[in-house]
């Protein structure tokens, strides 16, 4: 079996090409998780960065702290979940890797 080194160089080029598509991609994804029916929600990107926190007044009781930080916790993770989800929707076996190796990417690892 003979292998042609051009052949391998042409198939790195475009997995290069292909893995910098998907760092594009990444970045543009957005997505919500809940939890308390709605009360609290954040959004968490393609980098899995937490980028904003939305608490309705009715999650906001001075006396239960603990339920509220629960609660963000559980919409944390929701939201996780969703990127995960959207990454594996939208960018299809190259996001499937990504998801399995990390490839770099805070929270896929």
């Amino acid at each position: 079996m003979t292998i042609n080194p051009f052949d391998i160089l042409k198939n790195a080029q475009s997995i290069q090409q292909q893995f910098g598509k998907f760092q594009e991609e990444i970045k543009t994804i957005l997505e919500t998780g809940s939890s308390g029916g709605g009360i609290v929600k954040v959004t968490v990107n393609g980098l899995f960065e937490l980028v904003r926190v939305e608490l309705d007044p009715a999650a906001v009781n001075p006396g239960d702290i603990p339920m509220l930080q629960d609660l963000i916790v559980a919409a944390h993770a929701d939201a996780l979940s969703r990127v995960r989800e959207t990454m594996k929707e939208k960018l299809g076996p190259l996001a499937g890797g990504a998801l399995a190796g990390g490839m770099g990417i805070p929270g896929l690892a």
